[in-house]
């Protein structure tokens, strides 16, 4: 491709500003996926989903697992807290702690605790079925079990079958019947964990969850709560059990500001709880490290304005100021940047089935009649003398043309076949406004309402409340690129439709360096021809919180592995969904529905209206569909 292909693909889907240089474009104009930045080693994404297509007979959609990714993110967490605690010589260490509530995943986990031992990866859980399965994983003992969230005593009782089973666990107080729980507990058992603390921050973070900090938060103990906390492990003599303070002011923080200020008052009220005498040696900082969805590089909601360095340097920098200050010892750093770690690692394909059409553009050429309206007559006389000099002026008379029409058929003077010829005009007339604006030196805001109504709406298949939730729940922002064909010339502007029943199932917010785009350019779209779109950095939270909306299932799966000539590595193939797997999940009886299908056909068979050999082929036909695909195939 040569330089002007390229700037216009940049231009367009800023591939190079999010993706962290995990994905590039190749001189096919394909997406190619990398396993770490500046790594000549790739693979062509649209190859991956046609092998998988023809050969291992996956249907989409298909949800790619690149775990060589999560390493590499692992990689750089550790690496800047390290380069962060050489610069300035600090005396502790940086534990980095995946929390499980982002990505549960079996694949997940386990890939991060391969590299347990390199990197004192532990594990964080929030609730008891997350502790059941972190209990069985493989950890160095140096490495920590975090339990956070709400704690009843069957959930203390889990988390001392972790402790006597060899691992390190901490057990975080969130509220202060949890620790006379937990002493209850421990004291029956004969066995204790590590004890840590969270307090309620003043400082609040930035962003969508802002609210996580400060003085509404839902998680933490106030400054009295953690008081009573301290005086109930000295009157139980077990004072030497508190190891970590926790604190946390909110996921994907936007603004660096906000990390300084969270970590002076975190790090004071270690410093003070030191100076108490308690053996407190770790300070967790919770997670809040961003991802930069749209790759502006600023404050907004779907970015960060900082990089995983600049938030490293502060962090540790920040803590060591006002340790040095209060005379205590450095605290060993815990994070739990669960986003950070797992955001790149996947990518949604999904493919354009059809395309929903504002107005049919392969319709015969509206004639004009003389006994047609004369609302109509004067839009057909527009639309045959628009240029680029009146084109404003008639996109106006147009706009009250078709209120006119509409006004006339609801009063029963206009026909519906008279109707359909007066929207037919109208919406060429705003496609041609909408042209020749684009074509101006200065187009006018006005038609980018015009353009938003005019875009094609593409049917995907995939269902978005299952697989980037987000972007309808609070309007995250992910970044949608076609995987091939973006040395393409020609352009359309569209949205994106999902297959639910829902008009919520769309996506019409686009990443965009400056704005927010409500279309989003795509290379044209022929019946017919294989196209494949790509929704990135859906790894953190994505998988978990998809809800089965109308029963639309889990995608397949493929964990993909990057080899050096372009070549990969299946290494894992999980099978979505099937009908069956989804009425199951509603909690209908699979034998149950079966009975009754056969019973109505039972009762046709009997009433003469069904043979016995229509009747069994249809109960076949019946059960084999319970192992379809919940999406279109």
């Amino acid at each position: 491709m040569n330089e002007e292909t390229l700037l216009r693909i940049s231009r367009t889907y800023g591939i190079e500003n999010w993706s962290a240089g995990y994905f590039t474009v190749n001189n096919s104009g394909n997406i190619v996926a990398h396993p770490a930045n500046q790594d000549p080693r790739s693979v062509d994404l649209k190859q991956v989903v046609e092998y998988l297509v023809r050969d291992k007979k996956l249907q989409l959609p298909i949800l790619l697992r690149f775990p060589q990714i999560l390493t590499t993110q692992l990689r750089l967490l550790s690496g800047a807290y390290g380069d962060a605690i050489s610069q300035f010589g600090y005396n502790g260490k940086h534990y980095p702690v995946f929390p499980m509530k982002v990505n549960p995943r079996r694949e997940v986990v386990e890939e991060f605790l391969k590299e347990t031992n390199k990197y004192r990866v532990g594990l964080e859980c929030g609730s008891k079925a997350e502790l059941y399965a972190a209990i069985a994983q493989e950890q160095t003992p140096e490495s920590l079990l975090i339990c956070n969230g709400f704690k009843d005593e069957s959930f203390c009782r889990m988390a001392l079958l972790a402790v006597q089973s060899g691992k390190r666990v901490v057990i975080v107080i969130e509220k202060l019947n949890e620790l006379k729980i937990l002493l209850r507990v421990c004291q029956e058992i004969g066995a204790y964990p590590w004890i840590g603390l969270r307090a309620k921050l003043y400082t609040r973070g930035s962003g969508k969850w802002a609210s996580s900090g400060g003085d509404s938060a839902k998680f933490g103990l106030t400054t009295s709560e953690l008081l009573e906390c301290l005086r109930l492990l000295k009157e139980h003599g077990k004072g030497d059990l508190l190891h970590l303070m926790h604190f946390h002011i909110g996921s994907q923080i936007t603004d660096i500001k906000r990390v300084k200020n969270a970590m002076k008052e975190a790090a004071r009220v270690y410093s003070k709880i030191h100076g108490l005498g308690f053996p407190v040696e770790y300070l967790d900082i919770g997670g809040g490290l961003g991802v930069d969805y749209d790759g502006s590089k600023t404050r907004t909601e779907s970015s960060m304005n900082y990089t995983v360095q600049e938030f490293a340097n502060d962090v540790v920098y920040t803590v060591q100021s006002v340790c040095d200050d209060e005379g205590v010892p450095h605290p060993n750093l815990v994070t739990e940047s669960g986003r950070m770690m797992t955001a790149y690692h996947t990518v949604l394909v999904t493919s354009i089935r059809e395309e929903i059409e504002t107005f049919a553009d392969d319709l015969p050429e509206v004639t004009i009649d003389q006994d047609d309206p004369q609302v109509i007559t004067e839009m057909k006389w527009l639309l045959d003398d628009i240029n680029g000099k009146n084109y404003f002026e008639y996109y106006h008379d147009a706009v009250e043309h078709k209120d006119e029409l509409h006004t006339q058929f609801n009063l029963g003077m206009v026909s519906l076949e008279d109707r359909a010829k007066g929207e037919v005009l109208y919406w060429e007339l705003c496609a041609r406004a909408l042209k020749e604006s684009e074509l101006s030196r200065h187009p006018n805001e006005e038609f980018e309402d015009v353009k938003r109504v005019l875009a094609a709406k593409y049917l995907c298949n995939f269902s978005l409340f299952r697989s980037a939730p987000d972007a309808w729940a609070i309007g995250q922002l992910f970044p949608v690129v076609p995987l091939h064909r973006l040395q393409d010339p020609k352009i359309d502007f569209a949205t994106l439709v999902d297959v639910t029943c829902d008009s919520d199932g769309k996506i019409d917010k686009f990443v965009d360096l400056r704005d927010v785009k409500e279309t989003l350019e795509l290379p044209e779209w022929k019946e017919g021809q294989d196209y494949y779109l790509g929704i990135f950095l859906v790894g953190a939270y994505q998988e978990v919180m998809g809800s089965y909306h109308n029963l639309f299932g889990l995608p397949n799966e493929a964990q993909i592995h990057i080899e050096s000539d372009g070549r990969f590595h299946v290494s894992k193939i999980v099978p979505g969904s099937r009908i069956k797997d989804m009425v199951t999940f509603a909690r209908y009886d699979i034998d149950g529905l079966r009975e009754g299908f056969v019973k109505r056909l039972r009762g046709l068979v009997e009433s003469g209206q069904l043979d016995e050999k229509s009747a069994a082929k249809l109960t076949e036909q019946y059960e084999s569909a319970a192992t379809w695909t919940t999406y279109l195939d």
